[in-house]
């Protein structure tokens, strides 16, 4: 996952937009994707306009793969922090994941437990951690991400208990972070 400022997030959307008219264009009516219409993208800092767009996208075939490596940059400020969006981006990406017949199905899990990493809380006390992640107090997204893990356990626990989901391609360290993002917490700040 590369890190990209927002002018290029926004060329990257643009880009995509411009090579797939049809997501642009198509209706946000799947079950996985209730309320990403009524959304206010624009108020989210850094958020291109297209984010919908590349939300619909996943569910198509063709245009999934290349969607889903724009929505990474988009939703990721760096290697270590999530961006502003991802609060608002993570329960459709939790719907989608639970999609079983969607082609992109594997890489929005990864999506998920790299969300759910980065989300957890940074212990203040620690030097290092706050060295690489910042303090909770300086990144509101964490908790903001850590609320939507908890509000949506249900249909994470439904996407693992399937057994080995999907495709066998989650790990039990990658099972485990995905448990314990479901269980509510509180930063130490």
């Amino acid at each position: 996952m590369c890190v990209m400022d927002v002018a290029v997030k926004e060329a990257a959307v643009a880009r995509f937009l411009h090579a797939h008219p049809e997501v642009a264009q198509a209706a946000c009516d799947h079950p996985a994707l209730l309320g990403c219409a009524d959304a206010d993208w624009s108020r989210i800092p850094g958020c291109p306009e297209g984010v919908p767009a590349l939300l619909r996208g996943l569910l198509d075939e063709a245009a999934g793969p290349e969607a889903m490596l724009v929505l990474e940059n988009v939703l990721m400020n760096s290697v270590f922090h999530v961006s502003a969006v991802m609060p608002t981006a993570l329960p459709f990406l939790i719907r989608l994941a639970a999609v079983p017949d969607i082609a992109v199905r594997p890489d929005l899990v990864g999506l998920l437990v790299i969300a759910a990493e980065l989300s957890s809380p940074v212990d203040a006390d620690d030097e290092r951690q706050v060295l690489m992640f910042g303090k909770d107090s300086d990144h509101p997204e964490r908790a903001w991400c850590r609320d939507v893990f908890a509000a949506h356990a249900p249909v994470l626990r439904a996407l693992l208990d399937e057994g080995t989901p999907p495709g066998g391609l989650i790990g039990a360290d990658d099972r485990d972070c995905l448990l314990r993002a479901l269980e509510p917490q509180r930063g130490p700040s």
